[in-house]
């Protein structure tokens, strides 16, 4: 478990620099093509590395408002934060924010840099349909992030996901409207603005399949552990396979960081999901011997 954990505090490390060399290497291209000296360049990097530092500390609240998360207290939902609360108690963790997210779709996520500053949310649809023991299963699984550290690769995945997808709309405008001496010496940076507005959404893709399927398999095991109830946890996938997990707010940037896919199920994003197939996790669940 500790070897999981250590893999993804180095994982976010990589993720951001690969973040800072894809930036960098388009504040060169606009350079080049639009005739800015190496201040801008230099100019570029240091916001690239202000940006991350944000991201860092602010992609959990960005994360949680995009999906129209409503924080509450024990008195809004008394079921919810009992069961929150036992939790962290019986991982050893601070007691998380709470967040209910107003949808019908059955679903969950967890966010934040640290267990200190984590954030767990579940939708509306989640609670309306899940007894005690199968909600328990699956905030279990989403406190398995957290103590796992897997919220902040996540949290950093979202980041840079939205940062590169606005980024691709900036190179095509700049390329096609911002003007620019086009002689034979710009015309490989010109075609290679064009390169990097249609390469951007797909190194977005990638940051997010850094997020591993093989963590999602993980926080199953860590939840069951913690309940010593796997069946729960089953049951909560075996209800949300029948009802549909589709979220009424589509939101590609922060797909990943659900209990279950939250996108429409002919989505292209679907192909590039980082959710394994439900019928896969029920199957490991049901196979596990939390006795041997």
């Amino acid at each position: 478990m500790y070897s999981d954990i250590a893999a993804n505090k180095r994982k976010t490390l990589l993720i951001m620099f690969i973040f800072i060399v894809f930036i960098a290497a388009v504040i060169w291209i606009f350079v080049k093509y639009f005739g800015g000296g190496t201040g801008i360049f230099i100019g570029g990097l240091v916001g690239a590395g202000i940006y991350t530092v944000i991201s860092y500390y602010a992609g959990s609240k960005m994360a949680l408002a995009v999906n129209g998360a409503k924080e509450i207290q024990e008195s809004d939902n008394p079921r919810l934060w009992r069961v929150v609360d036992n939790l962290a108690i019986t991982d050893g963790l601070p007691m998380p924010r709470v967040y209910i997210m107003d949808d019908p779709a059955p679903n969950a996520f967890a966010t934040g840099r640290d267990p200190k500053h984590a954030s767990v949310c579940v939708t509306s649809g989640l609670l309306k349909i899940m007894d005690d023991q199968e909600l328990q299963g699956v905030l279990a699984h989403e406190l398995g992030h957290v103590k796992n550290y897997d919220i902040r690769v996540n949290m950093i995945a979202f980041a840079l996901t939205a940062i590169i997808s606005l980024l691709a709309d900036l190179i095509l405008q700049l390329t096609f409207f911002g003007g620019g001496d086009r002689n034979e010496d710009n015309q490989v940076f010109f075609i290679l603005g064009i390169v990097a507005a249609i390469l951007a959404p797909f190194v977005a893709t990638l940051i997010q399949l850094a997020v591993s399927r093989q963590r999602e398999y993980l926080a199953d095991a860590t939840g069951a552990l913690t309940t010593r109830y796997p069946e729960g946890l089953a049951s909560a996938l075996m209800k949300i396979k029948k009802t549909g997990s589709t979220a009424r707010r589509q939101n590609t940037a922060t797909a990943h960081m659900f209990f279950v896919n939250p996108l429409k199920a002919h989505s292209i994003s679907n192909l590039f999901s980082t959710h394994p197939p439900i019928d896969d996790r029920i199957a490991r669940l049901q196979k596990m011997d939390l006795h041997a």
